[in-house]
């Protein structure tokens, strides 16, 4: 998303505290246009779940159901914008719903097919007969992407310490795993991100300069052309108004 996309959908997340009073007086056409209004925020987080096994308008309507109890519960008197209360529930209902029903779930019938897959898989193995995935699975009358499925449902817990290949001891399985923190990470770039937007132009100058560019507070005081006392001042002051919006 570029920085002009996102200024301009900061700009219309504005309008969320007043519609959301509307909706919560009884207007619910109100209702339908917040839920509008920060669909690109919805997007923005379900597009980062891209890749486990379900489909980008599932993740969407999952974080909808996050945007929907930010819009009920959010407190107006919180010195806080809508949009980074709202990205927390969301991140959160959308991982709630990959961790209880997404493709990890083993049900029994699979566990019960992967026990014979896994039989079938050593006798085979002792007698010196073929441990092709198609072998086994005829063997058991099942197709060879069901077999492969309960084999993969039943395959033992590993240790991060193990190597990731036969051939090579240098990577280790978690170096190549997925990252269960990744989301926490995620989240708060985002939130710091919108919090970021509703600064002042000048404000995000001195941030830019100050936590991205790593400029001295001189250095910074010299591209912004007021004194190095008035960057440190208004710095304390920025990071108070992030930390007020971000609690």
């Amino acid at each position: 998303m570029s920085t002009a996309v996102r200024q301009e959908n900061g700009r219309a997340y504005d309008k969320n505290p007043e519609l959301i009073a509307r909706y919560r007086a009884g207007d619910k056409d109100a209702g339908e246009e917040i839920v509008v209004l920060n669909r690109p925020l919805v997007c923005s987080i379900a597009s980062r779940f891209i890749g486990r096994g379900v489909d980008i308008e599932d993740l969407v309507a999952t974080g909808n159901i996050g945007l929907v109890k930010a819009i009920n519960t959010f407190d107006f008197s919180r010195e806080c914008a809508f949009s980074t209360y709202a990205v927390p529930l969301i991140f959160g209902e959308i991982r709630r719903f990959l961790r209880d029903d997404g493709i990890i779930k083993v049900s029994r019938e699979e566990k019960k097919l992967a026990a014979i897959v896994a039989a079938e898989r050593e006798r085979r193995q002792a007698a010196g007969e073929s441990l092709a995935i198609s072998a086994i699975a005829a063997a058991v009358g099942v197709s060879p992407a069901e077999a492969a499925s309960a084999l993969s449902a039943g395959a033992p817990v590993r240790s991060l310490d193990e190597s990731a290949y036969s051939d090579d001891d240098s990577v280790s399985l978690g170096s190549i795993i997925f990252d269960e923190y990744e989301e926490e990470r995620q989240l708060d770039k985002l939130s710091l991100g919108y919090a970021i937007e509703r600064l002042s132009e000048w404000q995000r100058r001195l941030i830019v300069l100050r936590y991205y560019r790593d400029y001295s507070q001189t250095e910074t005081a010299a591209v912004l052309g007021v004194t190095q006392v008035k960057i440190s001042r208004e710095e304390k002051k920025i990071l108070k108004i992030l930390r007020e919006q971000l609690s």
